[in-house]
Order: structure tokens, then C-alpha cells, then sequence
């Protein structure tokens, strides 16, 4: 068998990333991927030659209107997230046995309010949320969820209509029934049946093939408490003293002008977002209802405010200058008698007209902002904020003191061939590279 440690896996990256030759285990590891090489989707040793769909022959009317099969146990269910019943079973099912830390220490903590934010945005399906249950006991097993979203590449200019892939999820003693394919195949029947022919997804796994490759960053905010769960630990010639003292952050923030965002400021955040996101070479288009949506959190907002969703902007003289965006997926710790939860905040969208002066001045505002960003985080008992190397959050990893973590995101278009892009690390060392842009500037969940 091929070897599929964490180890070999990162090896195989690194080298296909830097164009190295592989070895003769590792090209047999690629010619394990015996699902994948059935999809439409470019070989991990493969050389792109031109960007576009790689299957476009097909219409909605040649794709089966029947769900495929499953073994005899187990039936279908589209899950109606609109019942409060049915939405307590995917959060059950998604906190017992979707992504734990391979120690068992931490595990997400999703929320109702999570998902009626992160399933239902404009244009959302029911029919996008794909469940298997038990037959015998209508248990919920497996889950796959899709929500419409449109990317641009921007050097080309192409809009790709398309959905993102989530919430994967099987039960943990079902992992050896082969569901994950299945569950993948079916999703991708019911968007096709729509005429959605590519999709946008993310994995911490080696896949055919990668498009980009960012590296998890984190900063404490609360490093007395991450210590004591096991999150962070103490380097070598330091004192628990000297940590708490390097990550406090002011009380207060620094740029004025800083407020919540409100409804009224849609239109000026979506212009101001849709200018400063020609940096990069990925984004993803919003209609101005998409932007209220994940700015302000639909459905999960009350009073105006959404407890998942966190928008800030910048206004000055009536006008939106910048803004930032970050939302709450807190952990549950297990096995720790003191704490019970870690508040978790991760970096979404953001964006300032800075961009257009100096690259001295751009990058001084910047920081600032993400500055902010972390102290008004500590209002919503946020202990680590995490950020990937996407979009421009290299030239500040540094400086903010996010340190880079053991996990890295791979990102994967369906049905869709792009050159590589850069995800804000060095290819062979992995190292941040905080003097140049990602070319990633889509942000999934």
C-alpha cells in the first residue's frame, strides 16, 4: 500500500509543488487515488497547459433523476435544515463525529446559528443538503452539503458559476463502508441537475490536484488558557509571564471611525470589496444580497447582530474606507476540568482602499486594521484568532505575532483546470512569505 502518513503526504505536496521528480512509492501513491482518476479533475502529476472546464459535453437532461444507490441499510434523506428537529440532528451529527484534532482534545462547536448562516445564503437548495440515514432506526449517519457561490479568475476574467462542497461528514463506525465516494457522486448529481457544473472545495488532504496550497496561522489572544488546555506551550528559555505579556493586546482600538456594520452600508462594502479583491487571482462575486447575507449574518442575526458573524467598517466623512470580517466557530475542549469550550474566531473577508497608495502606507493600514480586528475579538471571549496565508494576510502574519500551525488547507476546483496558484507560502519550505500577495482570495468556511 501506499504510504498516506501526514509525513509522506506533505512530502508528496512539496515535491509536486516544486516540480521535483517522485519516487517510485510516491508515484504509486498517485495511482492509488482510484476515485479520483474516475472525476473530472486534473492528475496530481499533470501540467496545465490551459485554464477551463475539463468536462463540458454534458446537460441536466443527461444526468439520472434517481439517487444513487446505497447498500441495502441505508436510505437518502435530504435534510430540511428550516426543521428545528432535523437541524439538531445534522449538529449532532456533525459534533459527535465531523473534525476532531488527532489527539482528542479539541472538537468544533458548530451552532443552529452556524448553519443558518453557512446553508442558507441566496439561492440556497434543500435539495443541496444531502443526508443518510439508518433504514431500520432513521438515524443520520452522513451528511454533504452545497451552496451556490460565483467565482472570477481574475487574469482571464471568466465568471464560473458554482457551488462550494461542505460539511462532509460520516459517522466514525462507518468509515470503512466507502460513503465518502458515494456521498460525493450524489452531491454532485442534484448541482448538476441545476446545470452547475464546477465546485469550489477545500480539504487538509493531498487530492488530485490541488489549485493552491495555505498554511494555518494563530494568534493567542488568551494564552494562559490555551496553555492550560494544551493548545500552545511554552518554548524553550520562556516564562508563562513573558508569553502572557508578548500576546496582550490593548483595550482599545485604534482606527477611527471603526463601528459594526449595518444594512445601510451594503452597497459601499460590496463596491469597496468587489476593487480591492482585483489583487488577487481567485475571488468570489457577490450580489448585494450575498454580501448582506455573510456580512451580516441572515438569518442568524438578531437585533441587527449575528452572534456567528462579526463585520466592522470604517467610515469617514460618510464614507466606507475599509472594513474586516471575521466569524466565531468556538471548540469544545474534552478531558479538562477547568475549561470546557475555547473561543475561536477565523478571519473572513476584508478590505480597505489603502491598497491604492504606497505599499509602505498599504501594508501599515492593514495591520492596523487586523489589529483591531483582534481587540474587538476579546469582547466576544475569543481566545486564538485564526488566519490562512490567503488573500494579503501574509504581510501581516508576522508582525501581529500569528504563529504558523501544523495544518495546511488545500483548495480544489470540480470539473475545472487552473494554473497554480500561491497560497502565501513558500513551496519548498512552507515558510509565510509576507513580502508578496496569495493569489487566493475566496475564503471558505
Amino acid at each position: 500500500m501506499a504510504d498516506n502518513t501526514p509525513k509522506a503526504i506533505e512530502e508528496l505536496l512539496k515535491r509536486l509543488t516544486a516540480g521535483e521528480p517522485l519516487d517510485e512509492q510516491q508515484q504509486k501513491q498517485m495511482k492509488d487515488y482510484k476515485f479520483w482518476k474516475t472525476q473530472p479533475v486534473p492528475s496530481l502529476d499533470e501540467k496545465i497547459e490551459s485554464e477551463g472546464p475539463i468536462d463540458s459535453s454534458k446537460t441536466p437532461d443527461d444526468i439520472p433523476d434517481t439517487p444513487l444507490p446505497l447498500i441495502s441499510e441505508f436510505e437518502w434523506s435530504t435534510i430540511d435544515i428550516t426543521a428545528n428537529s432535523e437541524l439538531e440532528e445534522l449538529y449532532q451529527l456533525l459534533y459527535e463525529h465531523y473534525v476532531e484534532d488527532k489527539d482528542s482534545t479539541f472538537r468544533f462547536k458548530y451552532s443552529h446559528d452556524f448553519f443558518k448562516w453557512a446553508l442558507k445564503p441566496p439561492g440556497w437548495k434543500k435539495v443541496w443538503h444531502a443526508g443518510v440515514r439508518v433504514k431500520a432506526t432513521g438515524k443520520l449517519v452522513a451528511f454533504i452539503s452545497a451552496v451556490p457561490v460565483t467565482l472570477k479568475l481574475n487574469k482571464s476574467g471568466k465568471l464560473i458559476p458554482s457551488v462550494e462542497i461542505n460539511f462532509l461528514c460520516i459517522h466514525k463506525k462507518l468509515r470503512a463502508k466507502r460513503l465518502a465516494p458515494v456521498l460525493i457522486k450524489e452531491i454532485t448529481r442534484r448541482v448538476n441537475k441545476d446545470d452547475i457544473w464546477q465546485a469550489l472545495y477545500t480539504v487538509g488532504a493531498v487530492l488530485p490536484s490541488p489549485i493552491a496550497t495555505c498554511r494555518y496561522t494563530h494568534r493567542p489572544l488568551n494564552w494562559s488558557k490555551l496553555y492550560d488546555v494544551g493548545f500552545s506551550h511554552l518554548p524553550p528559555k520562556q516564562t508563562k509571564a513573558s508569553m502572557v505579556a508578548r500576546y496582550s493586546l490593548a483595550n482599545v482600538t485604534k482606527t477611527e471611525g471603526l463601528r459594526l456594520m449595518r444594512e445601510e452600508d451594503v452597497d459601499q462594502v460590496l463596491e469597496l470589496l468587489n476593487e480591492y479583491q482585483k489583487r488577487f487571482d481567485i475571488v468570489q462575486v457577490f450580489t448585494k444580497e450575498e454580501a448582506a447575507h455573510w456580512f451580516l449574518g441572515g438569518e442568524s442575526a438578531a437585533n441587527g447582530q449575528s452572534p456567528v458573524i462579526k463585520t466592522y467598517v470604517v467610515e469617514q466623512g460618510g464614507k466606507i474606507t475599509d472594513f474586516f470580517s471575521y466569524y466565531l466557530l468556538p471548540f469544545t475542549v474534552l478531558n479538562d476540568v477547568n475549561h470546557d469550550e475555547l473561543g475561536i474566531a477565523y478571519l473572513y473577508y476584508y478590505a480597505t482602499d489603502s491598497y491604492k497608495k504606497e505599499e509602505s502606507v498599504y501594508k501599515k493600514r492593514l495591520q492596523q486594521l487586523i489589529g483591531d480586528a483582534l481587540v474587538t475579538a476579546k469582547q466576544f471571549n475569543v481566545d486564538v484568532f485564526n488566519c490562512l496565508t490567503s488573500q494579503d494576510n501574509p504581510y501581516f502574519i508576522k508582525d501581529l505575532k500569528f504563529g504558523s500551525g501544523d495544518g495546511y488547507l488545500n483548495y480544489y476546483l470540480f470539473n475545472y483546470k487552473v494554473w497554480p496558484l500561491h497560497g502565501g507560502i513558500d513551496p519548498t519550505t512552507k515558510e509565510v512569505e509576507d513580502y508578496k500577495t496569495s493569489g487566493v482570495g475566496v475564503v471558505l468556511l
